[in-house]
Protein backbone atom coordinates (compact mmCIF):
# COMPACT_ATOMS: atom_id res chain seq x y z
CA UNK A 1 0.00 0.00 0.00
CA UNK A 2 1.22 3.56 -0.56
CA UNK A 3 2.39 5.97 2.21
CA UNK A 4 -0.55 8.18 0.89
CA UNK A 5 -4.16 8.29 -0.55
CA UNK A 6 -3.11 11.15 -2.94
CA UNK A 7 -0.42 13.29 -4.64
CA UNK A 8 -0.81 16.65 -6.03
CA UNK A 9 1.44 17.84 -8.68
CA UNK A 10 1.84 21.44 -8.33
CA UNK A 11 2.96 22.94 -11.47
CA UNK A 12 3.08 26.17 -14.31
CA UNK A 13 2.51 25.40 -17.62
CA UNK A 14 5.30 23.83 -20.61
CA UNK A 15 7.05 22.12 -17.59
CA UNK A 16 6.79 18.80 -18.76
CA UNK A 17 3.39 17.53 -16.49
CA UNK A 18 1.67 16.72 -19.62
CA UNK A 19 4.65 13.93 -20.17
CA UNK A 20 4.81 12.96 -16.20
CA UNK A 21 1.55 13.01 -16.20
CA UNK A 22 1.09 10.15 -18.92
CA UNK A 23 4.64 8.19 -17.46
CA UNK A 24 3.17 7.71 -14.23
CA UNK A 25 -0.36 6.74 -15.64
CA UNK A 26 1.13 3.92 -17.76
CA UNK A 27 3.04 2.88 -14.94
CA UNK A 28 -0.17 1.71 -13.25
CA UNK A 29 0.93 1.81 -9.91
CA UNK A 30 0.48 5.93 -8.92
CA UNK A 31 -3.47 6.57 -10.43
CA UNK A 32 -4.03 8.75 -13.47
CA UNK A 33 -2.80 12.70 -12.65
CA UNK A 34 -4.37 14.86 -15.18
CA UNK A 35 -5.75 18.57 -14.30
CA UNK A 36 -9.17 17.75 -13.18
CA UNK A 37 -9.71 21.45 -12.07
CA UNK A 38 -8.24 23.75 -14.61
CA UNK A 39 -10.10 25.98 -15.15
CA UNK A 40 -11.74 28.28 -12.10
CA UNK A 41 -15.52 27.32 -12.71
CA UNK A 42 -17.64 24.74 -11.36
CA UNK A 43 -19.53 23.89 -14.65
CA UNK A 44 -16.04 23.40 -16.10
CA UNK A 45 -14.96 21.12 -13.07
CA UNK A 46 -18.72 19.37 -14.06
CA UNK A 47 -18.65 19.04 -17.88
CA UNK A 48 -14.62 17.98 -17.83
CA UNK A 49 -15.98 14.88 -15.55
CA UNK A 50 -19.07 14.17 -17.03
CA UNK A 51 -21.10 15.29 -14.42
CA UNK A 52 -24.34 17.41 -14.20
CA UNK A 53 -24.14 20.60 -14.07
CA UNK A 54 -25.33 21.51 -10.73
CA UNK A 55 -23.33 18.52 -9.13
CA UNK A 56 -22.52 19.63 -5.28
CA UNK A 57 -18.87 20.63 -4.96
CA UNK A 58 -18.23 17.60 -2.29
CA UNK A 59 -19.31 15.43 -5.05
CA UNK A 60 -17.12 17.38 -7.74
CA UNK A 61 -14.43 16.85 -5.18
CA UNK A 62 -15.24 12.93 -4.57
CA UNK A 63 -15.10 12.42 -8.68
CA UNK A 64 -12.04 14.00 -9.44
CA UNK A 65 -10.33 11.88 -6.24
CA UNK A 66 -12.26 8.55 -7.61
CA UNK A 67 -10.81 9.12 -11.49
CA UNK A 68 -7.62 10.38 -10.47
CA UNK A 69 -7.32 6.47 -8.59
CA UNK A 70 -7.83 4.87 -12.08
CA UNK A 71 -8.18 1.33 -10.22
CA UNK A 72 -5.14 2.17 -7.92
CA UNK A 73 -4.75 2.69 -4.57
CA UNK A 74 -3.86 6.38 -4.74
CA UNK A 75 -5.43 9.29 -6.48
CA UNK A 76 -2.92 11.72 -8.88
CA UNK A 77 -4.43 15.51 -9.48
CA UNK A 78 -2.35 17.95 -11.50
CA UNK A 79 -2.71 21.51 -10.33
CA UNK A 80 -1.81 24.53 -12.16
CA UNK A 81 -1.66 27.53 -10.10
CA UNK A 82 -4.05 29.91 -12.33
CA UNK A 83 -6.70 27.86 -11.18
CA UNK A 84 -5.64 26.87 -7.43
CA UNK A 85 -6.94 29.78 -5.76
CA UNK A 86 -10.68 28.89 -6.96
CA UNK A 87 -9.99 25.17 -5.85
CA UNK A 88 -8.70 26.22 -2.83
CA UNK A 89 -11.73 28.52 -1.90
CA UNK A 90 -14.34 25.48 -2.85
CA UNK A 91 -12.46 23.66 -0.15
CA UNK A 92 -12.53 26.51 2.59
CA UNK A 93 -16.50 26.26 2.07
CA UNK A 94 -16.83 22.45 2.29
CA UNK A 95 -14.49 22.29 5.28
CA UNK A 96 -14.92 25.84 7.38
CA UNK A 97 -13.74 24.33 10.37
CA UNK A 98 -10.40 23.55 8.97
CA UNK A 99 -7.53 26.08 9.76
CA UNK A 100 -5.29 25.56 6.76
CA UNK A 101 -5.29 24.72 3.28
CA UNK A 102 -3.19 21.32 3.99
CA UNK A 103 -5.94 20.50 6.38
CA UNK A 104 -8.77 21.11 4.23
CA UNK A 105 -7.14 19.13 1.49
CA UNK A 106 -6.74 16.30 3.53
CA UNK A 107 -10.52 16.19 4.38
CA UNK A 108 -10.78 15.78 0.24
CA UNK A 109 -8.31 13.92 -0.49
CA UNK A 110 -7.20 11.94 2.61
CA UNK A 111 -2.89 11.83 3.25
CA UNK A 112 -1.55 14.43 0.10
CA UNK A 113 1.78 14.23 -0.83
CA UNK A 114 2.97 17.49 -2.35
CA UNK A 115 4.91 17.00 -5.89
CA UNK A 116 6.56 20.38 -7.39
CA UNK A 117 7.33 20.03 -10.98
CA UNK A 118 9.30 23.54 -11.84
CA UNK A 119 11.26 24.49 -14.95
CA UNK A 120 14.87 26.35 -14.09
CA UNK A 121 15.11 28.19 -17.13
CA UNK A 122 12.69 30.34 -17.35
CA UNK A 123 13.42 32.35 -20.27
CA UNK A 124 12.83 28.99 -22.33
CA UNK A 125 9.59 28.08 -20.48
CA UNK A 126 8.14 31.63 -20.89
CA UNK A 127 9.70 30.76 -25.33
CA UNK A 128 7.53 27.70 -25.34
CA UNK A 129 4.47 28.83 -23.95
CA UNK A 130 4.44 31.89 -25.99
CA UNK A 131 4.90 29.29 -28.56
CA UNK A 132 2.13 26.80 -28.52
CA UNK A 133 0.27 29.97 -27.53
CA UNK A 134 0.46 31.82 -30.92
CA UNK A 135 0.94 28.53 -33.11
CA UNK A 136 -1.80 26.56 -31.11
CA UNK A 137 -0.37 23.59 -30.97
CA UNK A 138 0.61 22.42 -27.45
CA UNK A 139 1.48 19.02 -27.31
CA UNK A 140 2.56 16.04 -29.66
CA UNK A 141 2.26 12.49 -29.50
CA UNK A 142 5.44 10.20 -29.54
CA UNK A 143 5.32 9.75 -32.98
CA UNK A 144 4.74 13.40 -34.20
CA UNK A 145 1.00 13.43 -34.58
CA UNK A 146 -0.40 16.35 -32.70
CA UNK A 147 -1.96 15.33 -29.58
CA UNK A 148 -3.57 18.78 -28.58
CA UNK A 149 -4.17 21.67 -30.52
CA UNK A 150 -6.38 24.40 -29.18
CA UNK A 151 -5.72 26.90 -32.28
CA UNK A 152 -5.47 27.01 -36.47
CA UNK A 153 -1.43 26.45 -37.60
CA UNK A 154 -0.17 29.90 -38.19
CA UNK A 155 3.68 30.54 -38.53
CA UNK A 156 5.84 31.44 -35.94
CA UNK A 157 6.36 35.80 -35.50
CA UNK A 158 8.87 36.54 -32.62
CA UNK A 159 6.92 38.70 -29.81
CA UNK A 160 8.94 40.26 -26.76
CA UNK A 161 6.32 41.35 -25.48
CA UNK A 162 4.30 38.61 -25.25
CA UNK A 163 7.20 36.51 -24.00
CA UNK A 164 8.59 39.17 -21.40
CA UNK A 165 4.95 38.95 -20.26
CA UNK A 166 4.73 35.27 -19.72
CA UNK A 167 8.02 35.32 -18.33
CA UNK A 168 6.83 37.52 -15.71
CA UNK A 169 3.79 35.39 -14.97
CA UNK A 170 5.58 31.87 -14.75
CA UNK A 171 8.08 33.50 -12.33
CA UNK A 172 5.12 35.32 -9.93
CA UNK A 173 3.30 31.56 -10.23
CA UNK A 174 6.51 29.88 -9.52
CA UNK A 175 6.52 31.93 -6.43
CA UNK A 176 3.19 31.80 -5.45
CA UNK A 177 3.78 28.66 -5.38
CA UNK A 178 6.53 28.63 -2.79
CA UNK A 179 5.18 30.65 -1.20
CA UNK A 180 2.28 28.50 -0.27
CA UNK A 181 4.21 25.94 0.59
CA UNK A 182 6.07 27.68 2.82
CA UNK A 183 2.94 29.40 4.35
CA UNK A 184 1.49 25.50 5.20
CA UNK A 185 4.54 24.22 6.24
CA UNK A 186 4.66 21.87 3.40
CA UNK A 187 8.05 20.40 2.28
CA UNK A 188 7.13 19.25 -1.56
CA UNK A 189 8.91 16.59 -3.52
CA UNK A 190 11.25 18.91 -6.33
CA UNK A 191 10.76 17.74 -9.68
CA UNK A 192 13.48 19.51 -12.15
CA UNK A 193 12.17 19.29 -16.22
CA UNK A 194 15.69 19.06 -17.11
CA UNK A 195 15.92 15.99 -14.99
CA UNK A 196 12.98 14.80 -16.50
CA UNK A 197 13.54 15.04 -20.23
CA UNK A 198 17.23 13.52 -19.29
CA UNK A 199 15.67 10.60 -17.75
CA UNK A 200 12.08 10.00 -17.59
CA UNK A 201 12.35 6.54 -16.01
CA UNK A 202 14.36 7.50 -13.24
CA UNK A 203 12.41 10.83 -12.16
CA UNK A 204 9.02 8.88 -12.16
CA UNK A 205 10.62 6.41 -9.97
CA UNK A 206 11.76 8.78 -8.19
CA UNK A 207 8.42 9.24 -7.59
CA UNK A 208 7.21 6.32 -7.07
CA UNK A 209 9.63 5.62 -4.07
CA UNK A 210 8.50 9.02 -2.47
CA UNK A 211 4.90 8.02 -2.70
CA UNK A 212 5.78 4.40 -0.96
CA UNK A 213 4.87 2.71 -4.57
CA UNK A 214 6.75 0.25 -6.17
CA UNK A 215 9.63 1.89 -7.47
CA UNK A 216 10.05 -1.54 -10.38
CA UNK A 217 6.77 -0.33 -11.59
CA UNK A 218 8.99 2.73 -13.47
CA UNK A 219 11.10 0.94 -15.48
CA UNK A 220 10.96 0.36 -19.30
CA UNK A 221 7.89 3.07 -19.54
CA UNK A 222 7.81 4.87 -22.80
CA UNK A 223 7.08 9.01 -23.12
CA UNK A 224 3.62 9.62 -24.89
CA UNK A 225 4.69 12.69 -25.84
CA UNK A 226 7.41 14.56 -27.74
CA UNK A 227 9.05 17.64 -26.90
CA UNK A 228 8.32 20.55 -29.35
CA UNK A 229 11.14 22.93 -29.34
CA UNK A 230 13.21 23.23 -32.35
CA UNK A 231 15.76 25.97 -33.88
CA UNK A 232 13.21 28.52 -33.62
CA UNK A 233 12.97 27.76 -29.75
CA UNK A 234 16.36 28.35 -29.82
CA UNK A 235 17.02 31.60 -32.07
CA UNK A 236 14.18 33.22 -29.18
CA UNK A 237 15.86 32.59 -26.47
CA UNK A 238 19.21 33.29 -27.50
CA UNK A 239 17.09 36.93 -29.27
CA UNK A 240 15.24 37.47 -26.03
CA UNK A 241 18.41 36.96 -23.59
CA UNK A 242 20.55 39.13 -25.78
CA UNK A 243 17.52 41.98 -25.15
CA UNK A 244 18.07 42.64 -21.77
CA UNK A 245 14.61 42.61 -21.07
Amino acid sequence: MPDYDSYIMCTTPRSGSTMLCALLEQSKVAGAPQSYFHQPSLKKWCAGLGLPSDTHPRKIMACARNLGMAGSNISGIRMQRHSFGFWAEQLKTLFPTKATDAERIASAFGRTRFLFLTRFDKVAQAVSLARADQSGLWHRNADGSERERLAAAKPPQYDETKIATELSNLVAQDVAWKTWFAAENIDPLYIGYDALSENPCAVVGEILGDLGLDMKAALNLTPATQQLSDDTNKEWIARFSASGV
